[in-house]
């Protein structure tokens, strides 16, 4: 080898990181989770933040593989295997929550055993009721800067009697429950930021639907033995199908047409009598037959 060629290679070593064997040191670039335009879903498995509704503190929310059609909630950070009890044990698998122990000394829990608005489990490990603590503190932080909005400082108005906590609506021809009041309801889809969507789905410079009252017994349901024959239910089914599918689809009016990947998946569920018995209310919420408004 001559001078000149040694020279320039360790030039180029000395220009180039290396890793101890001389191959270059090489890091992958980044690149941002795109939907492939074949994809049967939209939804980003990965990146999917939220904040509980009832005590405010941060959660992700992940599809489960329990048969359950709901995503589930889970601490956004892991905790030691030992410290939490083993019903409560959640793994992540591929952006998939597993109700199991992965036999690793870490696993994930539910928030709504650490949830500070609920009741606390009756057995709760030291570890546990210290973060319990900690997101009550989180909690109360909140409430004194008006950031989170407890029901008792709601109006007589917008109690659970006058404001279902989960409503019927009936849009495509099909009843469905959702998962919050209709005015809460969020927009699924990712912004440019690649977070979660802020606004609701219910727009005041969009259309609204109408509370009304519908048969309790659906079409496609045998007679059933409820104490009401009649349910306040969210009537969509006037407004045009784009407005529908736009619902459907839990988008903005700013994300009805965008082709902006889904950070979460729709809180709808298909409406059964038999199951969702203890959501039927029998009157109309407060105001529903003075406007046409989803609060």
């Amino acid at each position: 080898m001559s001078p000149a060629t040694f020279t320039a290679m360790c030039s180029a070593n000395a220009s180039s990181p290396r890793r101890w064997d001389g191959t270059p040191a090489r890091s992958p670039r980044s690149r941002s989770l795109r939907v492939a335009p074949d994809s049967p879903t939209r939804l980003v498995r990965s990146a999917q933040p939220g904040h509980c509704p009832d005590c405010g503190n941060r959660l992700d929310w992940h599809p489960r593989t329990d048969g359950d059609d709901r995503a589930v909630g889970l601490h956004p950070q892991e905790l030691p295997a030992a410290a939490v009890p083993a019903v409560s044990r959640w793994h992540v698998s591929s952006g998939i929550a597993h109700p199991a122990h992965d036999g690793t000394p870490w696993c994930r829990i539910p928030h709504t055993a650490l949830c500070p608005a609920r009741s606390a489990p009756t057995a709760l490990t030291p570890q546990l009721a210290a973060l319990r603590r900690h997101l009550a503190l989180h909690t109360r932080r909140l409430i004194n800067n008006g950031t989170l909005t407890t029901p008792a400082d709601l109006p007589p108005e917008a109690t659970e009697s006058c404001r279902p906590a989960r409503p019927v609506a009936h849009l495509l021809g099909v009843c469905y429950i959702a998962g919050h009041p209709i005015d809460v309801i969020q927009c699924v889809a990712q912004t440019r930021q690649r977070h979660r969507c802020t606004r609701p789905v219910l727009d005041d410079q969009a259309p609204h639907g109408t509370w009304t009252l519908f048969p309790t017994a659906l079409p496609s349901h045998r007679p059933l033995s409820l104490p009401t024959d009649r349910m306040a239910v969210y009537d969509l089914t006037h407004l045009a199908f784009a407005e529908q599918l736009r619902w459907r689809h839990q988008h903005c009016p700013g994300h009805a047409a965008s082709s902006a990947a889904d950070l979460a998946r729709t809180e709808w569920e298909p409406f059964d009598p038999r199951l969702h018995h203890q959501h039927i209310h029998q009157r109309l919420p407060h105001g529903a037959r003075k406007q046409n408004h989803g609060a």
